[in-house]
């Protein structure tokens, strides 16, 4: 059925000239009822020839290779989409990480911050500790330089005095005292 309206269809669009043309329709004179025959024949032999067959089975194969095509093109789009995905979630993890990384620095930092500070404490406490004891031992020093200038100047002012005042005789008593002095002590 469907052969033959496909057949029909460009008869009755050539019908519409062979109508309109002069004298008898089915005369080898009338060149409209020539091509017709022609046409005829010719779609006949296509028809024949299967042609149509093979432009519908050619047209056929070409939208097969287009679906194809389509399809491939559909997965590469997905696997495209995949990949994108995938480096968006990595770059999202570097980001998180390096956030991380920035966030243990400055930790670090402010750590290392408060171990300085914190030693710089200690050694100017250990310095002002050192400069006390340096302090006191030089005050110590000093008064027991003193103390020894002010012996020595007693000891020079006595002597003095007990030179000028003191005899021949009251010096042997002296030392004759002194030797039974330092007897007494040592025994």
């Amino acid at each position: 059925m469907r052969r033959i309206v496909s057949l029909a269809t460009p008869i009755v669009l050539v019908a519409g000239p062979v109508l309109a043309a002069s004298g008898p329709f089915f005369s080898l004179n009338n060149t409209n009822f020539v091509v017709l025959i022609a046409f005829v024949l010719f779609v006949g032999v296509l028809v024949y020839l299967k042609v149509p067959g093979m432009v519908g089975g050619l047209l056929d194969a070409r939208a097969e290779a287009i679906k194809s095509e389509l399809d491939e093109a559909r997965s590469l789009r997905e696997e495209a989409q995949l990949l994108l995905a995938s480096y968006e979630r990595k770059q999202k993890e570097v980001a998180a990480q390096s956030a991380d990384i920035v966030t243990h620095a400055k930790s670090e930092a402010e750590a290392a911050a408060q171990q300085a500070h914190v030693a710089l404490n200690e050694s100017i406490a250990r310095r002002l500790a050192a400069a006390v004891d340096q302090i006191a031992s030089a005050e110590v020093a000093a008064v027991k330089e003193v103390q020894d200038r002010a012996v020595s100047v007693a000891i020079a002012a006595a002597r003095d005095v007990i030179a000028a005042s003191m005899s021949a005789k009251d010096g042997g008593a002296l030392i004759d005292d002194a030797i039974a002095d330092v007897a007494q002590k040592l025994h």
